[in-house]
């Protein structure tokens, strides 16, 4: 587990440009004058005075670069925040009566993946699992790393400052991505940014105390709120546990170059993520969803995105291990890799709604074998009956209560799955009627 750094005051940190490297640009593991090995004198026990905060600032960042091989061109500025004030400043903005169009959107997506319920919104879940688990972030600018503490003298993990400060050094030296409109490639991206701080993250531990003289700090202890999504973080947790084993996949490969040339060549899906050797060849199928509804239904055709999404491999998993048709526990919980997710293809997943405020979608999703359609088209019924729904026939269900109350039609024909959802079984015909 991740240990703690205590930093006495709410103070910003920040390193002036007169603290240059005594060697000069260009010489990895020297930074603001410390290197990599120095000993400093730090106590934490009484907070850390500007001293001791500039020297472990230093050090750190020249050890980040002994390990990443890339030299950090400016400092950065560093913010302690107590968890309180993180929640506000985040807020939310899920109130059910007032939500755009996009979110109205997105709500079908995350109620299709059976993790966000007609109970509540995602923004408001997103909302309440940030403000319990993120314990620091990095924002390109004046704001800098902000890192975000719970305990009432303000406390931050070293790894935490570790893995922000490599996010600021991707920044100055490779980027913080690119912008993508869909989940599941959205979802890949952020595994390269965040798998690679995770992998120099954990390196910098492996070395705190094997050859390193490291800080020994208290342990870390988290809460999580009563509204905890787990399913969300299922997904959003994806690039943090998925991401570093890519990475290190491609430096065992052909070393740090491999993995910069990612940043490049971001991989296209989770799928690529999860299963490395499928990086980069393996490209998602193009799955298709004619329109057939009746006048009563229409797509979301007025944002400026795609109507449709693809949620891929890594939020199928968590879809299926959310409603515990997968039962993980623990750390396998974050093993992204099992028979219902695995062989995926592509989806294509488009949500439609009426004049009446009724919603539903279209999830089609292809798979590399038809055995391999069958196990999620298996997957999703049992899925169906942990709700007790009623079978109908033509593979119609209803699901008379809950946050998922809802008609739905499962079929497969071959190495496809297609799932139709609708208010009422009558809906289902008016938003996929016969081909």
């Amino acid at each position: 587990m991740r240990r703690l750094l205590a930093i006495a005051a709410l103070l910003a940190v920040v390193l002036g440009a007169s603290c240059l490297a005594p060697g000069g640009p260009g010489e990895l593991g020297v930074e603001n004058g410390y290197h990599y090995d120095d000993a400093i004198a730090v106590t934490v026990e009484d907070g850390l005075n500007e001293s001791e905060r500039e020297a472990l600032l230093g050090r750190t960042m020249a050890r980040i670069e002994v390990i990443r091989e890339l030299e950090f061109e400016r400092t950065t500025n560093v913010t302690v925040i107590s968890r309180e004030e993180y929640r506000n400043r985040t807020g939310n903005s899920g109130d059910p009566t007032n939500l755009t169009d996009r979110q109205l959107w997105n709500e079908q997506v995350w109620e299709a993946l059976h993790i966000v319920g007609e109970n509540e919104t995602y923004p408001d879940a997103r909302s309440s699992n940030r403000g319990s688990s993120v314990v620091g972030y990095y924002s390109s600018g004046k704001s800098g790393i902000v890192l975000v503490s719970d305990s009432s003298t303000p406390q931050v993990t070293r790894g935490t400052l570790v893995h922000e400060l490599v996010h600021a050094l991707q920044d100055q030296q490779l980027n913080l991505g690119e912008t993508r409109d869909l989940q599941d490639a959205q979802l890949a991206v952020r595994s390269v940014i965040e798998g690679d701080a995770n992998y120099v993250e954990a390196r910098y531990e492996n070395r705190c105390g094997a050859s390193w003289d490291c800080i020994e700090t208290p342990r870390a202890t988290g809460q999580r709120s009563d509204s905890f999504n787990a399913g969300l973080f299922l997904v959003s947790y994806l690039p943090y546990a998925e991401g570093p084993q890519f990475v290190e996949s491609l430096r065992e490969r052909d070393g740090w170059g491999a993995v910069d040339g990612s940043y490049e060549a971001f991989p296209a899906s989770s799928e690529q993520v999860i299963h490395p050797e499928r990086y980069p060849d393996d490209e998602p199928t193009n799955v298709t969803v004619p329109d057939r509804s009746s006048d009563e239904w229409s797509r979301f055709d007025d944002l400026d995105r795609p109507v449709y999404d693809t949620v891929g491999e890594g939020s199928i998993y968590a879809m299926f291990t959310a409603v515990g048709v997968i039962d993980r526990s623990g750390a396998a919980r974050y093993d992204y890799e099992h028979p219902l997710s695995t062989g995926w293809a592509g989806d294509r997943l488009v949500p439609y709604r009426n004049d009446s405020g009724g919603y539903g979608y279209v999830w089609r999703l292809a798979w590399e074998t038809p055995e391999e359609a069958g196990e999620f088209a298996d997957g999703y019924r049992a899925l169906l009956e942990g709700y007790e729904a009623e079978r109908l026939d033509g593979g119609r269900y209803v699901v008379e209560g809950g946050a998922f109350a809802d008609a739905f039609r499962l079929s497969r024909d071959g190495r496809t799955v297609t799932v139709v959802n609708a208010p009422t079984v009558e809906g289902l015909e008016g938003i996929d009627g016969p081909g």
